[in-house]
């Protein structure tokens, strides 16, 4: 396991999940539920942002690795998966479009686990379709976790709208990588 700094920073976002759910936990005297859903808010981007600047550090300094490659989109779920379930808990989610996201997750994950043990990887890279529902996913859950008014905006309608808009993208999406796959599944299926 290469500890170079784009690591450092995956590693980081993942020790970022237990402080991000456990901020709800804390008693209202010690932080009150605007503030919770402020710091909750904050933390989820600065993850974000890291997810990206961690790649972008790694493709610049030439410090890529297998390694990298295989954590930074598990920091990534569990990042989404446990912002998921605390908006859930919070009732500003619908468990539906959770268990939607977090079961495509997983089985995209076990599918382009397998392709690549079988030598396919090439047929489930990443789509434009991928892009679009990360893009709205990583949107819908900020404003879901601010639930506030910003500027004069209610972030929780919009953030609705995109968690339902992330959950139709990711549905597309987990059936455009699974045409993809068809043909391997049915060649070694058996």
């Amino acid at each position: 396991m290469p500890l170079n700094i784009p690591n450092s920073l995956t590693w980081a976002r993942i020790a970022l999940i237990p402080f991000f759910v456990g901020i709800y936990y804390l008693p209202a005297d010690v932080i009150g539920p605007d503030d919770k859903n402020l710091v909750a808010t904050l933390t989820f981007v600065a993850a974000a942002v890291t997810d990206w600047f961690d790649g972008y550090l790694a493709r610049s300094l030439g410090q890529t690795s297998a390694f990298g490659a295989f954590l930074d989109p598990v920091a990534d779920k569990l990042m989404v998966a446990a912002a998921l379930i605390v908006l859930v808990h919070l009732g500003r989610a619908d468990s539906l479009i959770a268990l939607i996201i977090i079961g495509r997750e997983i089985t995209i994950s076990a599918l382009r686990e397998w392709m690549a043990k079988v030598g396919a990887s090439a047929s489930v890279a990443v789509a434009f379709v991928g892009k679009l529902k990360t893009a709205a996913q990583m949107s819908a859950i900020p404003l879901l976790l601010y639930d506030d008014q910003l500027g004069g905006f209610d972030t929780r309608p919009f953030g609705t709208l995109l968690i339902y808009v992330a959950a139709v993208l990711t549905l597309w999406s987990m059936g455009y990588y699974m045409r993809c796959a068809w043909p391997e599944l049915m060649k070694r299926s058996g």
